[in-house]
């Protein structure tokens, strides 16, 4: 394990998503609350990154930012080479629909649809076939180890299980990226394992991009490099785990 400076991250076609002098801030009634402060950072193609940091320290607004669900009061994020603070909202919302994978802590299944068809939702919004979005779904619950579960409703699954089907949903539509927030923050230490590994072969095997936020060390412990947010400012040290 080694520690880089900041500044070392590494520039050019490896860069996936680029924040350049990034800033957020949010109103709290008369009062403007600064969140992130001109932050400046790449992260590389294929990289598995964790962000911690204390509660508030702006790591879930970062990741919010760079899935494209808010936008910076400053600053500009590339994603794949485009900015998306310049996309107007229609063209984000299809930008985020074909380029962000989401999983969330508490998994946000339909509680009335089936394992698959949580999966498949979606590809409805693509011009696949029934037939094809079928075949997918399958595809991405079996990459999770749920073939079996298919046919279960999210009552029927354990909460593991549960975010195991929310991944097979956020890699379903192939997605540039990957943002997991807090996703083993409701598991047992188990269950938190087990989805951690399939993050990690989803890294390692396949070559996903993911940004993992996380305040549990033995979380950011499964990914390539962590960094550390501090009252919207990224430590001066970026810890590198090595393969």
């Amino acid at each position: 394990m080694t520690l880089l400076h900041i500044s070392e991250a590494r520039t050019g076609e490896d860069v996936l998503i680029a924040l350049s002098d990034v800033s957020k801030s949010y109103r709290r009634g008369a009062q403007i609350v600064p969140v992130l402060a001109g932050l400046t950072f790449d992260i590389r193609r294929k990289e598995f990154l964790a962000l911690m940091g204390p509660s508030g320290s702006g790591k879930s607004t970062m990741l919010n930012l760079i899935a494209g669900i808010d936008s910076p009061d400053q600053g500009s994020i590339k994603v794949g080479g485009e900015d998306i603070t310049l996309l107007p909202e229609a063209e984000l919302a299809d930008w985020r629909a074909a380029n962000v994978g989401f999983i969330f802590q508490f998994y946000n299944l339909m509680p009335v649809l089936t394992a698959l068809e949580n999966v498949e939702l979606p590809l409805t919004l693509t011009s696949l076939g029934r037939r094809e979005r079928r075949d997918r779904a399958q595809l991405a619950l079996s990459l999770v180890g749920l073939s079996d579960r298919v046919k279960h409703l999210p009552s029927e699954l354990s909460g593991g299980q549960q975010q195991r089907v929310a991944i097979a949903r956020a890699i379903v539509t192939d997605p540039t990226v990957l943002v997991a927030d807090e996703p083993t923050g409701d598991l047992d230490r188990q269950s938190a394992k087990e989805v951690l590994e399939i993050m990690q072969r989803l890294n390692r095997d396949m070559g996903r991009t993911i940004v993992m936020v996380t305040h549990d060390h033995r979380a950011a412990a499964h990914a390539k490099r962590i960094m550390s947010l501090e009252k919207g400012d990224l430590s001066y040290l970026v810890e590198q785990r090595l393969e």
